[in-house]
């Protein structure tokens, strides 16, 4: 049975904390006198205000503070949906915003990382409603209730189920033996990466607000800039290095770098997804250099290997900035970047799509399969690095490729009666469901959504938000047995 009271209770709590993290951004509003933004903030605060009101005031006292797994889910897909709802009002209230579709939009895809959006022209914006929608990305990119499990002790409850529900990658690893704890080093881990990168960019000339709005989306894999160009408005071989690198970093296991300090390096160094996801990187950032020298597309190899290796990391790890528009590039290495659509980051990091772990799996098992075939009483092990694959995690990981596959699919068909190509279809659906950002067509590198219908706006959103809590999360809450007694 669903504990409605604890429930509610930790999502007020939750949008109350969301509330509190506005602050930074209202500064902003205040410090650069953008009077809009000043009345978008307020709107927002008295609607937090008003919404955790009515849900704690009838919810008190509750003295029943037992979650079980269906609360782990409905909260885990209520916080996101709720606060995104909340931190769209900003963007709407101020005018920044057309409609409130597009807002709900936008934040959707801050949030979930995905960094789609709906703006033709962004630099014209105020710099706070700019600051709140980067920001959004690098609340997501280590979860938001990974976030607030840190505070769940004062209320009583344990954070288990929560991380569980929000965490990415067939399986979770639990770093310490207290949940709390192991909050506290996913989310120190992220925050030290975010200075150095921002002193980094800082050192090569970006102003504070651009290294710290570049920071969050690249910690977060998540794509928001600030500049109508992407990080191809810095022109600077430098920025474009030191992001690579920390994209690559985002779409690495944190698990790895926690090990890693704590003097285990030849195990992260054996880590089967980690050699994989560095190889996949590695090999196509090359071929697609090697043909784009070849093809005269750029004039030395060094270039072409400046740009698909930006371009490699960034869709790999479904960062979705750009330097350059590949769709103008020869078809063989934009169809490399197709097949990265279908990988994504690694389990258990800032990275959306199916997860390098998955691939690499269903792989192995392909070539067992193949193995059983020619040999029906062999018995052959799915392996991946030093590890054993299970045959029922195995399993699991073919289900969600499937449904993952299919919701790409309805998605496309939808999106596709808005009269957009196939193509553009194609790329907006499974763009949004791998919070990838940028695709191909009418939503490549220059283009936006803003051409969409606002109800296939909120289609959209749903595979945001599928996509990042992966599919089963959010899925669950639409079967008959969830809300049986």
């Amino acid at each position: 049975m669903i504990n409605w009271k604890l429930d509610v209770r930790l999502l007020a709590f939750i949008v109350l904390f969301i509330g509190l993290l506005m602050g930074i951004p209202t500064a902003l509003a205040f410090y650069y006198h953008e009077g809009a933004a000043i009345k978008g903030f307020l709107i927002a605060y008295a609607s937090i205000a008003t919404f955790c009101a009515l849900a704690l005031i009838p919810t008190f006292p509750n003295k029943n503070k037992q979650m079980l797994s269906r609360d782990g889910y409905l909260v885990v897909t209520m916080t996101w949906v709720i606060a995104t709802a909340f931190s769209a009002i900003p963007l709407v209230a101020s005018g920044a915003y057309v409609d409130y579709s597009s807002a709900y939009f936008e934040i959707m895809s801050g949030f979930t990382t995905t960094g789609a959006t709906v703006l033709p022209e962004i630099e014209s914006l105020p710099k706070s409603i700019l600051f709140w929608r980067s920001q959004t990305n690098w609340l997501g990119g280590m979860g938001i209730v990974v976030l607030f499990v840190a505070l769940l002790p004062a209320l009583g409850v344990s954070g288990t189920l929560l991380v569980g529900a929000e965490s990415v990658g067939p399986t979770k690893d639990k770093l310490t033996p207290k949940i709390k704890n192991t909050a506290l080093v996913l989310w120190s881990i992220y925050i030290g990466f975010s200075l150095l990168e921002t002193i980094m960019l800082a050192f090569g000339g970006l102003s504070l607000y651009d290294a710290v709005t570049v920071t969050f989306s690249t910690m977060a894999a998540a794509g928001f800039c600030v500049k109508n160009a992407s990080i191809g408005s810095f022109s600077s071989l430098y920025v474009d290095i030191v992001v690579t690198i920390f994209m690559l970093i985002a779409g690495a296991n944190f698990a790895l770098y926690y090990k890693a300090l704590s003097g285990k390096l030849s195990s992260v160094l054996k880590d089967g997804e980690l050699r994989v996801y560095l190889g996949i990187w590695a090999v196509v950032a090359l071929l697609a250099a090697l043909y784009l020298y070849i093809s005269n597309t750029y004039s030395s190899f060094g270039e072409s290997f400046r740009y698909s290796s930006f371009l490699t990391a960034s869709i790999l790890t479904t960062t979705g900035f750009a330097t350059t528009d590949y769709v103008l590039w020869p078809a063989f290495p934009q169809l490399l970047f197709l097949f990265l659509f279908f990988i994504g980051g690694s389990a258990g990091s800032a990275g959306g799509g199916v997860k390098v772990i998955r691939i690499a799996t269903l792989y192995k098992m392909g070539r067992a399969q193949i193995k059983q075939k020619i040999h029906p009483k062999g018995i052959f092990q799915v392996r991946v690095g030093q590890s054993t694959v299970p045959e029922e995690l195995g399993r699991s990981i073919a289900t969600f490729f499937g449904v993952y596959v299919f919701t790409g699919l309805v998605g496309t068909v939808l999106i596709s009666l808005s009269g957009i190509d196939p193509l553009s279809s194609f790329a907006a659906a499974f763009l949004c469901l791998g919070n990838i950002g940028i695709g191909f067509g009418q939503v490549g590198p220059t283009g936006n959504f803003a051409f969409l219908h606002p109800l296939l706006k909120w289609v959209c959103s749903f595979l945001m938000l599928a996509g990042r809590l992966e599919l089963f999360t959010v899925f669950v809450l639409f079967s008959k047995q969830f809300w049986k007694r």
